[in-house]
């Protein structure tokens, strides 16, 4: 009769995916995000909250051990998401590897340098010095599109992002496990930038922004629209026009949209535009060497003319360089108006309300920017001072960031059974899960699970698979059947198993085999029959091994002992299971030569034959009843019937025959323990 075997299921840690946002977690800013997998250990991104500073602007790494991590990887240059990598790099016990694609390491240095000359805050709460930035650049190493790169056992690669140059998505490979992260991404194609890819593998997991939350953004010609009319409305009325930006990114951008509008528009030219910017000159010089990674439309254009050679646009490096004389277009960093250019002009013409600030991209809780969106009727200077905002304050989101229906789309195409929700204020976190609940409750190919974890806030997923092992050398020479059962040493490495012979160590890994052999020697003074009786009770069988010059026994199949010059010499190849057996015998040697045996005599004991027969066959009547027990005519045999089977034991030999496998098994192993209890010891040659 067949029985169901329940089969149970063990947890195991390993097989327990842990992501947990120690920033961008129900937040915009300081991006920063941790995995745990099988042991390894990975950041993604480390960025700066914008409406913070000092070390209230960093990621909680309080909850980690940075000497653990295996790998930090940088999605693209915004101080949200690497603003703080400087002091992670240098002021922390992080040993791990650090990576970002060329043109986000290249401009990086720079953006970072900037952020540290105009940064508005004491030395004290300054997070890191231009040293330590210089620092940190031998730390980081380069990765291109697509290209994959292992790092202990951790496989990783990018796809383009279109956020902005260089921005990357990075898919994340751990024991067969695949995690997306998106960073900041956009999968709209604009004028200098392509959308972002979609991979075509899917993910188990994908980790996304929410920025946007459930909003829609407007067609991109009605948005350009839009801006280029409120720009001209703005000079043309004799007010000065400022746009916060930050130096690269969405400056590009506006510039492009700006040129072309001033090239088509002759009564504007009295009116100048300035990119008002540090690292004005820098920026357009990294635009310029990777124009490869932007859009088809600016890769031709590059091969007629250089397109981000501007017409009607000049370049302001510090505000001492600006005549400020009349009606005029800036450009000016940074874009949250937390300090630098776009702060000091932003406090020169709030107050005239001919002037027009024009907010052209996301803006984080508790910066400058978020702040006038709100239309307050007073502003506080960086002086403490406060001004009347009498200027006229728009907002027109040029942000490259997914929208709902982008995100919505995205997700449709990869059909990730996870989505983990970061980088976005928790209200329109929220909203998106549940747009994203309702929207693939019905679709029988996309069952989503999304989650919006808070800072420090773990989601913990399983991931079991089955584990397989590819068998090489010996034990593959021969195809194996069904129910077989393969012994060697299983081999990991990086995830992936292989069962080999102990002697083909050698030839598939660099491990090598020895063999440890093990001698000890115990003084012995009693009776050596004695020993011999002792060891029997405990190992069963004893083989005798040695000659005649040097005779021996053999115990548990492992241990020699030899005597010598009343000393008692051990000998047996070391292993785990060896090493327990001596252990065992070293502690009836020891009992035998206190006298604390019972065996502790050299008499020769005699044991009754008939008892020993008579024995079993009690022995046997209890298991099986005693109608089914019958003694022989010579009682020389006992019969024994089970279930109509009948099994046949010698009691000269305690040899048992019966055609029944189950039987004879259960009856010759009652006899052998029996009889050995009570038998005199026979040592049996040792087999080599």
């Amino acid at each position: 009769m067949a029985s169901n075997k329940r089969k149970d299921i063990i947890q195991d840690d390993s097989d327990k995916l842990i992501i947990r946002p120690l920033g961008a977690g129900q937040e915009v800013g300081r991006s920063c995000i941790y995995l745990e997998f099988k042991g390894k250990k990975i950041l993604l991104d480390f960025g700066i909250h914008p409406g913070l500073s000092g070390r209230a602007a960093l990621p909680f790494i309080d909850n980690i051990e940075p000497e653990e991590l295996d790998l930090l990887l940088v999605s693209h240059f915004h101080l949200d998401h690497c603003g703080a990598l400087p002091w992670f790099l240098n002021k922390t016990r992080f040993k791990g590897r650090c990576y970002m694609t060329h043109a986000t390491k290249a401009i990086y240095k720079w953006l970072l340098a900037d952020c540290i000359r105009v940064s508005n805050v004491s030395a004290e709460e300054m997070l890191y010095t231009e040293a330590e930035l210089n620092a940190s650049m031998s730390r980081i190493e380069t990765i291109n599109f697509h290209q994959e790169i292992e790092v202990n056992g951790i496989k990783f690669w990018c796809y383009h992002a279109g956020h902005v140059l260089g921005a990357a998505m990075f898919m994340i490979e751990i024991a067969g496990v695949k995690i997306l992260y998106t960073g900041d991404f956009s999968r709209q194609e604009d004028r200098h930038l392509m959308a972002a890819e979609v991979p075509n593998l899917r993910p188990d997991v994908l980790v996304t922004e929410a920025t946007y939350g459930v909003h829609v953004h407007e067609p991109r010609e009605q948005r350009e629209n839009r801006f280029t009319r409120l720009v001209n409305d703005i000079v043309t009325r004799g007010g000065r026009c400022l746009i916060p930006v930050f130096a690269l990114g969405r400056a590009q951008e506006l510039l492009l949209i700006l040129d072309e509008y001033w090239s088509s528009h002759p009564e504007l030219h009295e009116f100048p535009i300035y990119y008002a910017s540090s690292l004005a000159k820098k920026c357009m010089s990294v635009y310029q060497t990777y124009i490869d990674a932007m859009n088809d439309k600016i890769r031709k254009q590059s091969a007629v003319s250089n397109p981000f050679k501007f017409k009607h646009i000049a370049s302001l490096k510090t505000i001492d360089d600006f005549d400020d004389i009349g009606p005029c277009v800036v450009l000016a960093s940074p874009g949250m108006m937390q300090s630098g250019l776009s702060r000091e002009l932003f406090e020169s013409w709030c107050t005239d309300k001919r002037n027009g600030v024009i907010i052209a991209g996301y803006c984080v809780e508790g910066t400058l920017a978020k702040m006038i969106l709100s239309e307050p009727e007073e502003i506080t200077t960086m002086s403490g001072q406060r001004y009347p905002l009498k200027c006229s304050v728009d907002y027109i989101s040029f942000s490259a960031h997914t929208d709902c229906n982008q995100t919505t789309d995205f997700i449709r195409e990869l059909r990730p059974p996870h989505v983990i929700l970061v980088h976005g204020e928790s209200t329109e976190m929220n909203r998106l899960r549940s747009h994203l609940i309702r929207k693939f409750e019905d679709d029988p190919e996309c069952k989503l699970l999304v989650y919006t974890p808070k800072n420090t806030q773990s989601v913990e997923l399983r991931f079991r698979g089955e584990k397989t092992a590819k068998v090489v050398g010996q034990l593959a020479a021969e195809k194996p059947g069904e129910g077989n059962i393969l012994s060697g040493i299983l081999v990991r490495r990086n995830f992936k198993l292989h069962m080999m012979a102990p002697e083909d160590l050698q030839n598939f890994t660099t491990l090598t085999r020895s063999t440890v052999t093990q001698h000890l020697g115990i003084p012995f003074t009693a009776a050596p029959r004695s020993l011999v009786l002792n060891l029997s009770q405990v190992a069963g069988e004893l083989e005798q091994v040695g000659d005649k010059q040097k005779p021996g026994i053999r115990v548990f199949g492992a241990i020699n002992i030899f005597l010598e010059n009343r000393m008692l010499v051990l000998e047996w190849e070391s292993s785990p299971v060896n090493d327990v057996y001596a252990d065992a015998v070293v502690t009836v040697i020891l009992k035998t030569e206190s006298g604390d045996c019972p065996g502790n005599t050299d008499t020769p004991i005699q044991v009754d034959k008939k008892h020993v027969r008579t024995c079993i066959q009690e022995t046997l009547e209890e298991m099986y009843g005693a109608s089914m027990v019958s003694l022989s005519e010579d009682q020389q045999q006992l019969n024994v019937t089970v279930d109509e089977k009948k099994a046949i034991i010698d009691l000269e030999s305690y040899e048992v025959k019966c055609d029944d496998e189950e039987i004879h098994s259960m009856i010759d192993v009652t006899v052998k323990q029996l009889s050995a209890c009570i038998q005199p010891l026979k040592l049996t040659p040792a087999t080599t």
